[in-house]
């Protein structure tokens, strides 16, 4: 009888504490699972952002009518290579496919929403960055902000720099990934 009354206590106390219900839509539980193992990878590649020419892998989407000393407002979709050197014939190890636009009037700075899936060996998966890169610095910060894959519930950050800009557009950017996740 003590066991009975031991586990209704438990069971009472258990959905009335740890259990949160929002009517049919979401149910939140507080997990008292011990402490996830998460893994640290880093990740090395370079980024083929082409805008000119006949193999073109940013496209511009949105023109402004009256040019701007920072192009602002001007939009791209992109769908770039990502390699594991910089030359672009080098080994392909994913795609950046999203979208960024200059979004600031007093500088170069690009707001970015991107997606780097990756398709290189374990790494199959995909870690999401949203965020500014200020393209005239020799070295921007990004943060990771998700996954998907292998790298599901990532966070993290990308240290970008552009080894190989030329007048068109065109760049090559190395990428230094470092990416927390389960």
């Amino acid at each position: 009888m003590a066991s009975f009354a031991a586990q209704t206590l438990f069971i009472l106390f258990f959905t009335l504490f740890f259990i949160k219900i929002n009517g049919e839509f979401s149910r939140q539980s507080i997990n008292m699972s011990t402490k996830r193992m998460e893994k640290i990878t880093r990740l090395h590649f370079y980024f083929h952002d082409i805008v000119d020419g006949k193999h073109t892998t940013a496209m511009q989407i949105i023109r402004l009518p009256n040019k701007t000393a920072t192009s602002f407002g001007t939009t791209f979709m992109v769908d770039d290579l990502l390699t594991e050197k910089p030359k672009p014939t080098s080994k392909l190890v994913g795609r950046a496919q999203g979208i960024y636009a200059f979004a600031s009037q007093i500088d170069f700075g690009l707001l970015m929403v991107m997606n780097c899936s990756f398709s290189e060996g374990i790494y199959n998966g995909s870690a999401i960055s949203i965020g500014r890169n200020a393209v005239l610095d020799t070295v921007r910060e990004m943060p990771i902000v998700g996954g998907s894959g292998i790298f599901r519930f990532a966070r993290g950050y990308a240290l970008a720099k552009t080894v190989w800009p030329n007048k068109n557009g065109d760049a090559i950017v190395e990428y230094n990934v470092t990416v927390v996740h389960l």
